[in-house]
């Protein structure tokens, strides 16, 4: 394997790396839900495609009115989150447990005469 390539490998496995521990940071410090992880992951796989909804090499800087209303959604969504789940944490609310199904039981039928 050449110098180069094994130079660029390595940068990329850096970088790469990096952005998981500043996105795993600001999950854990702002304590965004996994679905607002899974929003920044679509929107950005959406930034980076080639596939566009207002192609760039067409409309020029027009094009890229799509791939800012993408990002302006995806943050807006987030802080929503976010806000949402601090609200819930300053009302008493256990943010940990939302989302999460009950494992009870539920309660059997009552027993009525319908004569």
């Amino acid at each position: 394997m050449p110098d180069w390539l094994r130079t660029t490998l390595l940068i990329v496995g850096v970088l790469a790396l990096l952005v998981v521990l500043v996105i795993a940071y600001v999950m854990w410090r702002y304590r965004i839900p996994p679905r607002g992880l899974i929003a920044m992951g679509a929107a950005a796989l959406y930034l980076i495609s080639p596939i566009d909804v207002v192609p760039e090499m067409v409309l020029g800087p027009l094009g890229l009115v799509d791939d800012a209303g993408v990002a302006a959604a995806v943050v807006l969504f987030v802080y929503k989150l976010v806000k949402a789940r601090r609200i819930l944490a300053d009302a008493g609310v256990d943010v940990t447990e939302l989302g999460k199904r009950s494992r009870r039981r539920p309660d059997p039928p009552s027993k009525t005469n319908l004569s």
